[in-house]
Formats: structure tokens, C-alpha cells, sequence
């Protein structure tokens, strides 16, 4: 990982304010993946789906010579907007955030599942650009980089930019347009009616000119009120212009449209047999079923051929997925002048042979696959796979204190604020997991710490460690919308001094465990109900989370 993968974290490792409470110590955090479907053997030449596992939703990908560019929406968490590099569409290397210095942007007050959504990354004449919304956080905006591991400028907005998932467009003449979805021209006619919407963008000014259009009413068939068209992307082929959107909404419906154009303007036809990529018409009951596919994005690749990067969810159960909505790969067959991803019909191959230029021996981990991933805390800045839940305001993640460990400064914040709690996030990336971490007990009795699986402020489980007048009392408490309950408890010795904590989960099912120092682990209860922390139950557009938190809490 480059270094600048880390520059947003660093930002932060500084010391905490007088008035703090004392620092919780953490002397490593450890994930493992255990996936059945990811022990599939690998024959040579092949890849696995999805190439980014966990929360990486709405991919947009550009080339710029043989290297490839990618992106995901990353709505309240920061850093925002990962940025991957490249050499072979399916090995990716993180090179830092578009969102990483504090000032850009703020989300305080905003639910987990608002902020930054589905950003589209260009590149043009040696300058990348990333075109996103900043949903109730000040609207759609540019953003630019020569270098894509950054710096990136400070967002560029686009106030009379109306709706979301903007995209830019270079044209072979040296025109620019700016797409994106908005409300259809008059009132809409049904629940889910949108437009597709285009207009000349000023580059150098960062503003749009002229008219703006709408390029797609509704969606391909409007007779049958399709709803929430939205991500458009245009590209260039063989003298036609493509203009390819997400269709149907972000469930179980969700589908990739693709239509053309002799003229920029359009008038654009939809091809006959769309949609190019689906799974709505599956059985349920298939084996290790991937749904919610769309959000689909072009390249054509350095050897010529054409790929398109796009999101789906690995579901169990009834429709559950914890994961979230991930990246996944696939390549383009092009069929009488029309792009396909995807047959109807066809479940989403988790191995695929790769394009010509895949890295033979090189590793997916740990973006997919199988793994153990640790980090020792032992480097001097926080490593880039961490995030913030929202944007911190004071400096409590500190790697100076106490070298090779992470002290935490608690706020006073719990993980159901709507503002930035003490906890670092990283992604659950597989179905079946396990999340450990070592922590020294909190001494005084207003600091509760310990790990937790969060998937937005009102649904998560948190198995916390806190000091009584009895002993330490150790806790497992979940939260299920407006309702917080105490699953379980017990109370260690006084004298405990270090503790080892873990999640366990397979499915829904989780399981939260203990040790004492160096001894052997205990359950502190199994079975729990993990659907909590699915996106079915929980809402909204993101995937779980794991990490240590501490937090200051009043004495009762």
C-alpha cells in the first residue's frame, strides 16, 4: 500500500485534549475470512468475484494507459471515496481517499447512509476527475487530481445541479457533459420516476453551460413506470454513443440498461433485449446466491478487450446480507453492436477466466478471498483500511502514547450518535468471520471499551469491558432500532488488568467471546441474532463494520 493511503489517518494521531479521559490501549485487532464459496480452487488464468468483498459499492472504473482506476461511493464514513490503482482489472492496489482532510466535508447530523454517493472517475488529458453527491451535505460536486493517490482538490460544487449520480462525459470534439439523475421534466407520474438529465459542462470554470436535457425519461420501457433510473454513464464505440444506467432500485429488482445513439443529444434506443445484466429472475432458493446486481461501469482494457465493473450482495437466508453491496467484475461480449454483461438467467460466476494481462501468481487478498488480516499498530500512522464513522472533530485515535499499540481517547459519544463515535471501522468482508482484539481494561469506572459490529446508529452489537465497584463487568449489548437490550453479562476478577475479545459470525448467526490475559477462550454467548446487522433489517446502503471502541460513559 502507498503511503498515502495513510495521510488522512496521520491527521489525527496527535495528542488528546487535558480534559480527556485516560486512553484505552489496543494491542492489535485481527480479521479472518473463512468463506466456503472462496475455497473453490482457482484454475490458472482466473479470478475471483467479487473483486472488492465487503462494502464497495457503486464501483466507476477509468484507464489511463495500462493502469485502471477505481472508486466506490462511501456515504457517511471517512476517509471518503477510496481510490483503487490497477494493472490487470482484478489485483487492486488502495492509493488513498478523494475525501481525506477533515475541512472538505462534514456529516454531522447525517445517518450513516447519506453522504457521499456513487462517485464516477475520469480521466482526460493527464488530469483525473471524480464526479459525486454529497446528499445532505451540500450537493454534487468535482473534485480533481493529477496524481490519483492524491492530493485531490477540495470539492468544486454544482449548486444548480439537481438529484444524484452525476458522471462526465469527453467527447472527440474537446466538449464535456455532465449527466446525472434528477426529477423528470413536470410532475413525476408514480413512486420512483426519475430522468436522466445532460448538460455541457465548463471544465476550466467547473460550471455547467447551456441547455440542460433530458436524455431518458423514467427508463427504457416507460409504459411500465420503471423506477429509479440513475448512474448513467456515456462512452464512445464503433461511431455510437452508449449511454448505459442503473434500473429498478438497489434491491432484489436492480438491473443494467444500456442505450445508443448516433448524436450525443439522442435521441438514444434501448436495446431489445436489456436488461445486460440482472438477477432478479433466479430462484431464491439457488445455491450461494449473489443479488441486487447494477450499478454497472465500461472499460474497454489495453488489449482491446471490454470489461464492466458493478455491484452485487452475497445474501443468506431470507434475502440477508451483511456484507453489504460489493464490487464485482465481468467481462463485455459485444453482440450486434450492443454491450452485454451478463445473459438472463445466468447466476454471477464467483470464478471467472481473467482478462489477458492477470497477474498469474498474484494474490486477491485481502480485498477477496480467504485470509487472516492484522494489524500490530506497531506503524506510525493508523493503516488506510481503517475508517471514521462521520468526520472526526478532535484528535482521539493516537499511535504516539504508547508505541506498537492504539490508544483510543474515549468521547462521550456512543455508537448511536449521529455525530463521530471512538470507534475505528474496518469492513466484514466475508459471511463467515471471525474479529478479535487485545485491550488493556479501562481503569477508571466513567470508560467502557471493546469491540463492536456496526452497520448504521441504530442497529449494531458492542461486547465492551468496564471497571465496577464489583469487578469488571463485561457486557454484550445489541441494538435493534429504537430498542437497545443487554444480551449478556458477566464479571471478571478486580484484578484482570488485560482482556482478549471476539466476534465470531457465519450467516446471521454470531457469537461474542472472552479471554482472561493469556488463557483460553470462553463464549460469552453464541447463537445471537446477527440479522440485525443486515441490510435487509437495518436499511439503508452500506455493509458491517468491526473495530475497537471505547467510549466515556456517566456514572450510574
Amino acid at each position: 500500500m502507498r503511503a498515502a493511503a495513510a495521510v488522512a489517518l496521520l491527521a489525527f494521531a496527535a495528542p488528546a485534549l487535558a480534559d480527556d479521559a485516560a486512553p484505552v490501549f489496543f494491542d492489535w485487532f485481527e480479521y479472518t475470512g473463512r468463506d466456503a464459496t472462496f475455497d473453490t480452487p482457482l484454475p490458472a488464468g482466473h479470478y475471483r468475484n467479487p473483486i472488492l468483498a465487503g462494502y464497495y459499492p457503486d464501483p466507476s472504473i477509468t484507464r489511463a494507459g495500462d493502469r485502471y482506476y477505481l472508486v466506490n461511493s462511501s456515504f457517511a464514513y471517512f476517509p471518503g471515496i477510496p481510490v483503487f490503482e490497477s494493472a490487470d482489472l482484478v489485483h487492486w492496489t488502495p492509493l488513498g481517499h478523494v475525501i481525506e482532510r477533515p475541512d472538505q466535508l462534514d456529516f454531522d447530523g447525517l445517518r450513516i447512509s447519506r453522504g457521499i454517493f456513487a462517485p464516477a472517475i475520469s480521466h482526460h488529458d493527464g488530469t483525473f476527475y471524480v464526479v459525486t453527491t454529497a446528499v445532505d451535505a451540500g450537493g454534487n460536486f468535482i473534485s480533481s487530481a493529477t496524481d490519483p493517490a492524491g492530493p485531490w482538490s477540495d470539492p468544486a460544487w454544482l449548486p444548480d445541479i439537481d438529484g444524484i449520480d452525476p458522471s462526465l462525459f469527453f467527447d472527440d470534439d474537446g466538449r464535456v457533459y455532465l449527466l446525472n439523475n434528477g426529477p423528470p421534466e413536470g410532475e413525476p407520474r408514480y413512486e420512483g420516476h426519475r430522468a436522466i438529465w445532460m448538460q455541457e459542462l465548463d471544465l476550466a470554470a467547473r460550471r455547467p453551460v447551456g441547455p440542460r436535457r433530458v436524455l431518458l425519461d423514467g427508463g427504457v420501457d416507460p409504459s411500465a413506470n420503471p423506477i429509479w433510473i440513475e448512474g448513467p454513464h456515456i462512452f464512445r464505440h464503433d461511431g455510437w454513443y452508449y449511454l448505459t444506467c442503473a434500473e429498478g432500485g438497489t434491491g432484489p429488482q436492480h438491473s443494467q440498461v444500456v442505450l445508443r445513439s448516433r448524436e450525443v443529444w439522442g435521441p438514444y434506443a434501448p436495446y431489445a433485449d436489456n436488461p445486460v445484466l440482472t438477477q432478479r429472475d433466479l430462484p431464491d432458493d439457488r445455491p450461494g446466491p449473489i443479488a441486487n446486481a447494477g450499478h454497472a461501469d465500461f472499460v474497454e482494457a489495453a488489449d482491446g478487450s471490454w470489461w464492466a465493473t458493478f455491484l452485487a450482495s452475497r445474501t443468506y437466508g431470507d434475502g440477508h446480507y451483511n456484507t453489504g453491496r460489493e464490487t464485482y467484475l465481468l467481462p463485455v461480449t459485444w453482440r450486434d453492436g450492443w454491450p452485454v454483461i451478463l445473459e438472463r438467467g445466468r447466476a454471477i460466476p464467483q470464478v471467472v477466466a481473467g482478462p489477458s494481462m492477470l497477474a498469474r501468481e498474484a494474490t486477491q487478498a485481502p480485498l477477496s478471498g480467504n485470509f487472516t488480516w492484522r494489524d500490530d499498530f506497531d506503524g506510525p500512522a493508523l493503516d488506510g483500511t481503517w475508517s471514521y464513522v462521520r468526520v472526526p472533530k478532535r484528535p482521539w485515535a493516537d499511535l504516539g502514547v504508547r508505541p506498537g499499540e492504539l490508544a483510543i481517547h474515549p468521547l462521550d459519544e456512543g455508537l448511536d450518535t449521529l455525530r463521530n463515535p471512538s470507534f475505528l471501522a474496518r469492513r466484514q468482508q466475508h459471511l463467515a468471520f471471525e474479529a478479535s482484539t487485545a485491550l488493556t481494561v479501562p481503569e477508571t469506572t466513567d470508560v467502557e471499551a471493546g469491540i463492536a459490529a456496526y452497520q448504521n446508529e441504530t442497529h449494531w452489537v458492542a461486547l465492551a469491558a468496564r471497571r465496577t465497584p464489583d469487578g469488571i463487568e463485561l457486557t454484550l449489548t445489541r441494538r435493534s432500532g429504537a430498542t437497545t437490550t443487554t444480551v449478556a453479562r458477566t464479571t471478571l476478577p478486580a484484578e484482570t488488568r488485560s482482556l482478549r475479545l471476539r466476534i465470531a459470525g457465519d450467516g446471521g448467526d454470531y457469537g461474542f467471546g472472552y479471554a482472561v490475559g493469556e488463557g483460553g477462550w470462553l463464549w460469552l454467548r453464541q447463537g445471537v441474532d446477527g440479522t440485525v446487522l443486515s441490510t435487509k433489517v437495518a436499511g439503508g446502503f452500506v455493509g458491517t463494520t468491526l473495530g475497537p471502541y471505547a467510549r466515556r460513559i456517566a456514572h450510574d
